[in-house]
């Protein structure tokens, strides 16, 4: 990054472009692993465990609880890093949410289980959890953050589509490893096997630590800072601000995360455990499925981005949520077939047409509505909260309502469709909401830089 001249320009190469998206998407693939490690593991051993005392439902509840607890306090996490990020930078921020995610994951690897210390077991459970929500809280927000102020306007949906995909890519990590860990004899995988892969992730987290501390600040940050020193103004709280100036776009922001965040964890967490347990289909068949479905979003999540570049974020996001509002009736009408073809049909039919959309177009939908000085806080505001209230006492709670409708899905596909509706109209109150004026607009030069004017 080179400094301009007043009333000049400050130019980032394509070289910085794509280290900055490779450095953000790799912390967002970890931050995902870990998740979609918990997520798997709460559905098949979780509850073994370290809940062995409670009956399968109980047990099932306990370990889906605790899956909770860290998205509770993930609102928490986003607000500390997030205010260190537009405060004082998004690296140092980035590097701190990285740190304590990898202490938290490889914790969860070395703890004891219930039949080793007894109650001392779930309790350190939580205390883990805690630490990996605490630390999650501001890393997606933070990627999109950081991804958004490096790359042109044009085409910040379809860059900021990548960490957000990305998510999915972990997932896809953690499910294949624990569908090679199905094929071992359940007393093995339960005896130790089970701390592999939470133990292995230390090596991705001191890469990803690595990467990040070699990368520049963002250009926008830069400029924003740079443009308060000219003008005299101290620095203020950006959670200040944000409430201040944006609670509209905050308020729309929020609803319109929750038909996603509900998608997402009735698909890659409830479904897993509602094939299996509930519908009886075996852990492999359970797990291919869903494998098929995430490898669809590899694809989509980009295609959605680009989609959303050419015709607007806010219809893109709309079609996703209104597509999930109207196939959720056919998609567990074959998921109840127990046939492993036409389950993972409709699964990949949402998670690749729905999740698509929303995940491809939320990231520029998000950064427009805040301008530079607190962007980071109120993206991570928006996604966290509605991740706290919504997405992570989802499983929990459609597994409650599958029990109350007697085994049948009935609740839960009310539940997600009156979400999905939220979506659509938060998504369109914010589409009418203005762009800040003051955000730095970005242009391609004839050589290929990127230019923040």
């Amino acid at each position: 990054m080179q400094s301009a001249q007043s009333g000049q320009i400050k130019v980032m190469s394509n070289k910085n472009i794509r280290r900055a998206v490779f450095a953000s998407t790799l912390g967002t693939i970890i931050e995902w692993y870990d998740y979609g490690l918990y997520a798997a593991a709460s559905g098949l051993i979780i509850n073994k465990l370290f809940f062995p005392q409670l009956t399968q439902l109980g047990g099932m509840l306990a370990a889906f609880a605790t899956f909770a607890i860290g998205f509770i306090i993930r609102p928490i996490g986003g607000i500390v890093i997030s205010h260190i990020g537009d405060k004082f930078g998004r690296k140092p921020a980035l590097i701190l949410c990285i740190s304590i995610m990898g202490v938290a994951t490889v914790g969860v690897g070395l703890l004891p289980t219930w039949h080793q210390v007894g109650i001392l077991a779930p309790i350190l459970l939580i205390v883990m959890r805690i630490l990996q929500g605490f630390g999650a809280g501001a890393e997606l927000a933070g990627a999109i953050t950081l991804v958004a102020e490096y790359t042109p306007v044009n085409k910040r949906a379809f860059f900021t589509s990548i960490p957000n995909t990305a998510t999915n890519f972990g997932v896809l990590i953690a499910t294949l490893t624990f569908l090679l860990f199905s094929w071992i004899p359940e007393e093995v995988l339960l005896g130790w096997v089970w701390r592999v892969p939470f133990l292995l992730s230390v090596l991705l987290f001191g890469v990803a630590v690595y990467i990040r501390m070699k990368l520049d600040e963002t250009p926008e940050y830069v400029q924003a800072m740079e443009k308060a020193q000219k003008q005299h103004k101290q620095q203020k709280a950006p959670l200040k601000e944000l409430f201040r100036n944006s609670p509209r776009e905050l308020l729309c922001g929020f609803f319109a995360m929750g038909g996603h965040q509900a998608l997402t964890y009735v698909l890659n967490t409830f479904a897993l455990s509602y094939m299996i347990n509930t519908l009886g289909m075996s852990k492999t068949d359970g797990l291919i499925v869903l494998i098929i479905a995430l490898s669809f979003t590899l694809i989509c999540g980009p295609v959605g981005g680009w989609l959303a570049d050419r015709y607007g974020s806010a219809k893109v996001f709309m079609s996703g949520a209104l597509f999930a509002l109207v196939f959720v009736y056919p998609l567990f009408y074959l998921v109840d077939t127990k046939n492993i073809t036409l389950a993972a049909f409709g699964m990949s039919a949402i998670y690749g047409i729905s999740w698509g959309c929303t995940g491809g177009a939320q990231g520029a939908f998000l950064s427009n509505l805040f301008p530079t000085q607190y962007r980071f806080s109120g993206i991570a505001m928006c996604r966290e909260f509605s991740g706290a209230l919504i997405g992570g006492p989802t499983p929990f709670i459609a597994t409650a309502l599958v029990a109350l409708a007697g085994g049948k899905p009935t609740w839960v596909m009310v539940y997600l469709g009156c979400f999905c509706l939220l979506t659509v109209i938060a998504v369109w109150v914010g589409r009418h909401l203005s762009r800040h004026d003051d955000d730095n607009r970005v242009a391609i030069g004839n050589n290929g830089s990127i230019t923040s004017i």
